[in-house]
């Protein structure tokens, strides 16, 4: 196409736009740390506040900038996350109110929000390994959050109990809408009577499994022994420790969710083939992972798995990664899985719920 000062013009504003969009989660956790949401939408009624409005609610001591708050807001509002009523009469007098978008991150009746996995992605520890992106490139024995603070994040999660809960109430915030959503739509927990959810955390999405599928009389809560020792007690739900590298316990079917991204190609396979290993013939891992799709487009399903398998390999593993379809479909075969399937909940949706059947 033959090039146009028009089309140059564009590019060159679009160049400026990437390599300023720090600004964007940069401003989300600003927002986020100073309550602005919950400010907002204050029990549902999301009536339209101006800057001034909004800082008396967060800081009612009376300090704050109201003008460099709403800077922040203007430029969040152009990505879709508040809407902006503007005074015909007084252009300065700008109101906001939050979008669908906006409103993931007021605090719901069990406490949870996408609010935690803002915060979770923009801590000083993660930050630091930003700048080293271009290390796993050059030397992808190590991933740059190692290279930034010395040792593998959920290590370095694991000395540091704020972090640890904060990517818990992350987990749970983005999680839980999901599995609400995946319980109304997939019928694969029907016939099943023992579930081992494999990384199963606190036992949450356990729990909610349980519920919707009184079949299940015996739910396994697996993960390490450390993170199952503070796991609450549920009805039906036993908490074993272990590792998955190792023996995952037997069960029908076997759970897992968000699990295999952060694990190489041989990891996968080796937590695959001891899947296999725990289920009868006919048994099933059910997995919800992130899923590539073939091709690259710029629908913001397809950026944000695009911009997740970059921050697993930055913060977690630098060959650790998203895989589409056709690759999670081979490590199957490869850990003895002949069958393979894929379930989209919604079109739009982060997790793919994946079926290998033994």
């Amino acid at each position: 196409m033959e090039e146009t000062m028009e089309t140059r013009h564009r590019a060159r504003l679009a160049i400026l736009e990437l390599a300023n969009m720090l600004s964007v989660p940069m401003s989300l956790n600003a927002i986020v740390r100073l309550n602005v949401p919950d400010a907002i939408w204050q029990g549902g009624a999301n009536t339209p506040l101006t800057a001034s409005q909004i800082l008396a609610k967060v800081l009612p001591s009376g300090v704050g900038d109201a003008e460099n708050l709403q800077r922040i807001l203007r430029m969040l509002t152009s990505y879709g996350v508040f809407a902006e009523v503007l005074d015909d009469t007084d252009c300065a007098e700008r109101k906001y109110s939050l979008t669908e978008i906006g409103k993931t991150l007021v605090t719901d009746a069990d406490g949870l929000s996408y609010a935690s996995y803002v915060l979770q992605h923009h801590q000083d520890e993660l930050m630091k390994a930003w700048p080293l992106v271009h290390e796993a490139v050059v030397d992808p024995k190590s991933e740059p959050f190692v290279k930034a603070n010395g040792e593998p994040a959920y290590t370095y999660y694991g000395k540091k109990p704020e972090m640890n809960g904060l990517m818990q109430r992350a987990m749970s915030g983005v999680s839980v809408p999901f599995i609400k959503a995946m319980l109304e739509a997939y019928s694969g927990f029907d016939g099943i009577q023992r579930l081992v959810d494999v990384g199963g955390s606190a036992g949450d999405c356990l729990r909610m499994i349980l519920q919707k599928n009184p079949n299940i009389r015996e739910g396994i809560n697996f993960d390490l022994p450390e993170v199952v020792a503070k796991a609450p007690n549920f009805p039906g739900v036993t908490h074993v420790g272990g590792d998955m590298f190792k023996l995952i316990p037997e069960a029908d079917a076997v759970f897992m969710k968000w699990m295999l991204t952060t694990w190489t190609d041989d990891e996968c396979k080796l937590i695959l083939e001891n899947c296999w290993k725990a289920l009868p013939a006919g048994g099933k891992l059910i997995a919800c992972e992130p899923v590539l799709p073939k091709e690259s487009d710029d629908s913001h399903r397809t950026r944000t798995l695009l911009e997740g398998d970059i921050f697993v390999m930055t913060i977690y593993r630098a060959k650790g990664k998203h895989r589409t379809e056709e690759e999670f479909k081979q490590l199957g075969l490869s850990a003895g899985f002949p069958h393979f399937r894929a379930f989209h909940v919604h079109v739009d949706d982060f997790f793919t719920v994946l079926e290998f059947q033994k």
